[in-house]
């Protein structure tokens, strides 16, 4: 694996990313400066905006909706902080979003893991510059209406490539939404508006991509000089990693002037993609040696280079390590948990995947029932960072992808998760909740619940060091359901 080249390309693609984003969003008024309002000759449904040039520059349909979209979620973010932080936080939101999902795309396309097995950014032949889904748009398994079919075919005769590749590309992403909803979210908001890449342009990040970085540093199936698997997290990680270096060093650099930073940048300050041996060490004497105390199986021990056997004991303690093996004895592999709450993108649950696998197939699962089972009984994961929570989840749903080919379709959601803030909860509402129940009831659950929003205020910046207290979530669930008006609140900004 050429980390150099993959180090020259995260770092560079951050910087692109954000600053065709930053160029696409001054189009429409909204800059590091403030937010513009549209000229006066505007009309319904369309907006025009001065960009120093003969002509404004003119957005219309659902652009309008989402540049509206845009200006109010920034202008909601200045009011914690002040508006340059904001608009800096929204356009970094935007290129990681975009970045992860053309990396995903990336190595689901080397590896033909597409629903068509139609490769979106790159073609079948390395000579060509047009990525096949541009070649053949109607052979992809997209839908589009008749008016898109017509656009496309004009596209197509005006040789608008890029054009017709960001609108492709957007659908293509929402259509992957049914198979990874927690990566794929549907765009057709603010984050479509700012799109802003090309397929021609050898200076674009989707070029770089396909072209700087060898294919075979995404391909599971590549064997690397100690005869180990190189593609698949290993990519995924150091993209990560790389990708947050220059924030990572700003970050730092204020911390040194004794300045205050963000929540927002907690992450690029404490995120450190964990090398492949540790974590076959870490899992295979936890993970591992759990199974093995109650089943042992040497051939199971001999994958795991990294275990180390258990040093000879006094007879006192012996006797104890024996009475917990004949517990360890009563376990079955979808019995065992593993939990990482500081998951970075994913590399100790992916490796936990594959011991498991071993596991499992070890007693008579076939690998299609085990990759099922692993993802909803075994691996739990958290983090502070949205970024790193949508590639450990990627990664973990690639993993099963390798054992099950129909694993995208069937509906398992693994236990990887984001950890979330009820700062911008309307505590307002919760007046309405268990409205249905005795009083004495109701009270006790609306109390646990202001407890429980009190718990995770501003928690991306505790992590998972938050103690939850034994919450009976069941008797919360059912104070949620038991309200007498529809309480379903809808973010303003959507």
């Amino acid at each position: 694996m050429n980390k150099t080249a993959i180090k020259n390309f995260a770092v560079w693609a951050r910087k692109k990313l954000i600053a065709d984003i930053t160029y696409k969003a001054s189009l429409m008024g909204i800059t590091e400066q403030g937010i513009k309002s549209a000229l006066p000759q505007s009309m319904p449904g369309e907006e025009a905006y001065d960009i120093g040039t003969k002509e404004p520059y003119v957005i219309s349909g659902d652009a309008v909706r989402q540049r509206a979209h845009l200006a109010r979620l920034i202008e909601d973010k200045a009011k914690g902080s002040d508006y340059p932080t904001a608009f800096a936080s929204v356009v970094e939101e935007v290129a990681y979003t975009w970045f992860n999902r053309l990396i995903a795309i990336r190595f689901m396309e080397v590896n033909d893991y597409m629903p068509d097995h139609i490769r979106v950014l790159s073609s079948e032949n390395s000579s060509k510059l047009e990525p096949d889904m541009v070649t053949t748009p109607f052979d992809t398994e997209l839908e589009f209406t008749e008016k898109e079919k017509q656009q496309i075919i004009q596209m197509k005769n005006d040789n608008a490539v890029d054009q017709l590749f960001q609108m492709l590309f957007i659908k293509e992403c929402n259509s992957l939404n049914q198979y990874l909803p927690r990566l794929f979210e549907k765009t057709a908001d603010y984050t479509e508006l700012l799109l802003n890449v090309s397929v021609t342009d050898k200076e674009g990040v989707v070029y770089h991509l396909v072209h700087d970085i060898d294919e075979q540093d995404f391909d599971i199936n590549n064997i690397g000089e100690d005869g180990r698997p190189t593609g698949q997290v290993e990519i995924i990680g150091w993209l990560y990693q790389y990708y947050n270096a220059e924030l990572k060093d700003e970050t730092f650099a204020l911390l040194k002037k004794n300045k205050k930073i963000t929540k927002e940048r907690i992450p690029s300050a404490t995120q450190l993609f964990t090398p492949d041996w540790i974590v076959r060490y870490m899992v295979e004497n936890s993970l591992g040696r759990v199974w093995l105390n109650g089943h042992p199986n040497d051939e199971l021990k001999k994958n795991w280079i990294y275990y180390i056997d258990e040093a000879k004991q006094e007879p006192e303690v012996e006797e104890q390590l024996k009475k917990e093996r004949e517990e360890y004895k009563k376990l079955r592999p979808e019995d065992l948990t593993l939990m990482d709450p500081s998951m970075g993108s994913g590399h100790i649950l992916v490796y936990a995947f594959d011991v498991l696998m071993q596991i499992y197939t070890s007693v008579g699962y076939s690998e299609r029932d085990a990759a099922q089972s692993i993802l909803k009984n075994n691996l739990y994961g958290l983090d502070i960072d949205e970024r790193a929570f949508q590639l450990a989840y990627f990664a973990v749903m690639m993993k099963g992808r390798q054992y099950d080919r129909r694993i995208l379709t069937r509906g398992i959601e693994p236990h990887i998760y984001a950890i979330e803030e009820s700062n911008n909860i309307n505590r307002d509402h919760l007046k309405f909740l268990g409205n249905l129940q005795g009083e004495q009831t109701r009270t006790k659950n609306q109390k646990e619940l202001l407890h429980l929003l009190d718990q995770f205020e501003n928690a991306k910046i505790y992590g998972s060091i938050i103690k939850v207290k034994g919450y009976d979530f069941d008797a919360l669930r059912e104070c949620i359901r038991n309200a007498t008006v529809d309480v379903t609140v809808q973010n303003p900004l959507h």
